[in-house]
C-alpha cells in the first residue's frame, strides 16, 4: 500500500499532514510517532480507509483491514461475546465461527468479567481488549492500532505483542502509534516521525529478527524467595518480548544482546532456568503469556487530531471498527 503526496486538513484550518509519501508492505511492523496534535491518528485513519486525504492518494489498500482507535467507546447492553459475534457476522463469518473466534480472543486477552460481561460495564482497558478482538476476528492484511497499549493491564501487554508479531508473520502489515520510544524501537521494523508542518520522515526500527538470531531466556524467582521486580524489560536493548506464566518469565532477545540481558536479570534477583534458541516467530512455548511490564508513565491523549471528520466516508464492509 502506498501514500502518495497525501495531505490533510479540516476545513480551512492548518495542514495536519503535508505531502506524505509512505509505503507499507507485507510483514512490516511500522510505528508512527510525533508530538501531541501532530497528526498521528489522522494518518492512521487515512491508512485504514476511514478518512480521505484532502489531496494526494492512497493505493493498494488491502481488503481486510482491522482498526483499533485509541479509545473504544462501548455503551451497549450487549455482552462482549454477543457484540463480537455480531461484528464477525457483519464481516462474513458464520455465527458459530464468529462466536468461537471471539471467545478464543477474549480468553487469550483475559477479559476481566469474562465473555458475558456487558460492554457498558467495562473499564477503558477492558474495552480496549474488546476493540482488539474485533479487529482480529478476520485475520487482517493490514492492522492499524492507535495507542494500543494504553490502558491495558499488564496481563494483556505481552499478548498484544504476540498478536502483532503473528499478523506480520502471516504476511499482514501492522501500523501503530505509541508514546514510548522503548516500545517503538523494539516492536517496530520501521519508524515514521511526523514533524513540524505535518511532514513525515522515516528512520530505522529494529531489524526483522531471524529465528537463529533470537534467544529465548527463561527466568524464575530466585531460590531465596525474594520477589524480584523489574528491570524495565522494554527498555533493555535487544528485548523483543517479555512475558510470564506463574513464576516463569520468558524473554525473547536478540542473541547479540543476551549476555547483557542475563546480567540485568541476575542483578535483579532472577534465576536463569533455561537459555535456548527461540522457537517459532512469535510465542514462547510455556503457555499463555502475561506481560511482566507495567506502563507506569501516563500520557495525555492526542486530542487535536481526533476530531471527527464528518465529511469523510467510511468502508464498514472492509474495516473493523
Amino acid at each position: 500500500m502506498r501514500c502518495e503526496a497525501v495531505s490533510k486538513r479540516y476545513g480551512a484550518g492548518r495542514w495536519i499532514l503535508h505531502e506524505v509519501d509512505l509505503e507499507v508492505t507485507a510483514g512490516d511492523v511500522l510505528a508512527v510517532v510525533g508530538g501531541n496534535g501532530s497528526g498521528k491518528s489522522t494518518l492512521l485513519r487515512i491508512l485504514a480507509g476511514l478518512s480521505r486525504p484532502t489531496s494526494g492518494r492512497v493505493t493498494g489498500r488491502p481488503r481486510e483491514v482491522g482498526y483499533v482507535p485509541d479509545r473504544f467507546t462501548a455503551h451497549d447492553r450487549l455482552s462482549a461475546l454477543s457484540y463480537l459475534t455480531h461484528m464477525g457476522r457483519i464481516r462474513g463469518l458464520p455465527t458459530a465461527g464468529a462466536r468461537d473466534r471471539a471467545g478464543r480472543l477474549l480468553e487469550r486477552l483475559a477479559l476481566v468479567g469474562g465473555r458475558d460481561a456487558p460492554l457498558r460495564t467495562l473499564s477503558k482497558g477492558n474495552a480496549q481488549k474488546v476493540a482488539l478482538a474485533q479487529a482480529l476476528l478476520v485475520r487482517p492484511e493490514l492492522l492499524v492500532l492507535d495507542e494500543p497499549w494504553s490502558g491495558l493491564d499488564a496481563s494483556a501487554h505481552g499478548v498484544l505483542g504476540e498478536l502483532i508479531e503473528e499478523v506480520a508473520a502471516e504476511g499482514g502489515a501492522v501500523v501503530f502509534t505509541d508514546h514510548r520510544e522503548a516500545v517503538t524501537e523494539t516492536r517496530a521494523t520501521g519508524v515514521h516521525v511526523i514533524g513540524e508542518g505535518g511532514r513525515v520522515t522515516g528512520r530505522g526500527g529494529r531489524p526483522v529478527a531471524d529465528a537463529a538470531a533470537v534467544a529465548e531466556i527463561v527466568l524464575r524467582v530466585a531460590a531465596d524467595g525474594a520477589g524480584p521486580a523489574g528491570p524495565d524489560w522494554d527498555a533493555l536493548p535487544g528485548v523483543l518480548s517479555a512475558a510470564r506464566r506463574g513464576d516463569a518469565l520468558v524473554l525473547r532477545v536478540e542473541r547479540r544482546h543476551s549476555d547483557a540481558v542475563l546480567l540485568a536479570a541476575l542483578r535483579h534477583r532472577w534465576s536463569v532456568d533455561r537459555l535456548a534458541p527461540a522457537v517459532g516467530p512469535a510465542r514462547p512455548d510455556v503457555g499463555p503469556a502475561v506481560d511482566c511490564r507495567a506502563d507506569r508513565v501516563g500520557h495525555r491523549a492526542d486530542r487535536a487530531d481526533h476530531r471527527a471528520d464528518r465529511a469523510d466516508h467510511t468502508e464498514p464492509r472492509k474495516v473493523a471498527r
